[in-house]
């Protein structure tokens, strides 16, 4: 019966070890991807910066989605040697063709005076409220940090803005703004779930903020209780990482569109109307944008409002957490958003339709540098004989 040491020999024998010096000077190459498998408590002290963190045990079911290129030159350690020996058999047998083990491992790169440093690492409170994250590879502790680092304005605290903020604050986003400046209304509670009974006559923007911070005390709730307008835009988009919109006029979506092209922020775009929803992503001079869209906003007889055509209240909580996760997918680089697709819902068939929307290349705000950009008011532009609107 073979032993521990027979074991770790035979393993040994098939795979390349290399010292420390050797690995530090393949680091200089960005093909190499150094893998650290130690396990979390040996990882919060002190790591290798940069370097791809899986736990030994996860390593068979995470490493595929973390080190997606099986051509790459990948370099494992462990704390001395031992654990990263078999790992790098195992990525042998996963098909990684240039695998090496590095001996040693961290203490002696340590011991050696090479680079290290201790990793920003989530608390154990924070891992608790957000172990179903960690367990997707696809997200994981450097997911979840990125999320608490990120910043989300919400444009309007109303049926679009409730679930998408919600959803954002409860996975963890750090730092949610939001601009609002109604107050709660007793008709509002059919569908803008983020507000209560007791809170009527509350601004809304604090009656956001209170439910927040009930729902996740961590994070930042930033409110602006004001309107939207030309003298505020810019300054506001450029505190964020990207915006929400959940407008239910034309003017601010014009007025949002032209501020996003100018500071470079992603807008994820939602609408409603009776018993239908859209959503799209618009991001800045990468793909279409809101006028490549819509020209111009169609006569108000043909887009009345929800207070005149009404809406049904579960409607905004579906286009709104789609909203939601097409925000994360954005601050994680996750997937495919739907920049360059509307996806349309229609709930009494309960059917998604997504269409193709293309980028015109003489748009009067897109193909033209975002300097040259004017931010300006379009509320008297929204009429039932609307021209076309200009950038300046």
């Amino acid at each position: 019966m073979a032993t521990f040491r027979d074991l770790l020999s035979q393993t040994k024998s098939q795979i390349t070890e290399i010292e420390p010096a050797e690995a530090e000077a393949l680091r200089a190459q960005p093909t190499t991807v150094f893998l650290d498998v130690r396990e979390p408590d040996e990882f919060e002290q002190g790591a290798i910066p940069n370097a791809v963190y899986i736990p030994r045990g996860h390593l068979e079911a995470q490493v595929e989605s973390r080190i997606p290129d099986r051509n790459s030159k990948v370099v494992v350690f462990c704390a001395g040697g031992v654990r990263s020996a078999f790992a790098a058999k195992t990525l042998g047998e996963l098909g990684y063709t240039d695998v090496l083990s590095m001996n040693g491992g961290f203490n002696a790169w340590k011991d050696q005076g090479r680079d290290w440093s201790a990793p920003r690492t989530l608390s154990a409170e924070q891992r608790n409220r957000y172990q179903r994250h960690l367990l997707l590879p696809e997200v994981g502790e450097e997911g979840q940090l990125k999320l608490l680092d990120a910043k989300v304005l919400l444009l309007g605290a109303g049926g679009l803005g409730s679930p998408s903020a919600l959803y954002l604050a409860a996975a963890g986003v750090g730092t949610i703004g939001i601009i609002d400046m109604d107050v709660v209304d007793e008709s509002n509670l059919q569908r803008q779930i983020i507000h209560n009974i007791e809170r009527v006559g509350m601004r809304k923007v604090e009656s956001a903020a209170k439910t927040l911070q009930l729902l996740n005390p961590e994070v930042n709730v930033i409110t602006h209780d004001m309107r939207l307008d030309a003298s505020n835009v810019v300054e506001l988009l450029s505190q964020y990482d990207l915006v929400v919109d959940g407008a239910d006029n034309f003017p601010s979506r014009y007025l949002l569109n032209d501020a996003s092209l100018k500071t470079g922020t992603p807008v994820v775009h939602g609408s409603i109307f009776r018993f239908e929803g859209q959503v799209t992503v618009f991001l800045p001079h990468d793909g279409p944008c809101y006028r490549c869209f819509l020209p111009e906003p169609p006569p108000p007889e043909l887009a009345p409002s929800c207070a005149e055509a009404g809406v049904l209240g579960v409607l905004p909580g579906i286009v709104g957490s789609i909203q939601a996760i097409e925000a994360i997918k954005l601050l994680l680089g996750l997937g495919d958003s739907l920049s360059g697709r509307l996806m349309a819902y229609d709930s009494l068939e309960q059917s998604f339709m997504t269409y193709k929307i293309r980028r015109d290349p003489k748009c009067p705000a897109c193909s033209i540098e975002p300097q040259e950009i004017v931010i300006a008011e379009y509320d008297q532009y929204c009429t039932p004989h609307a021209p076309h609107f200009a950038s300046r």
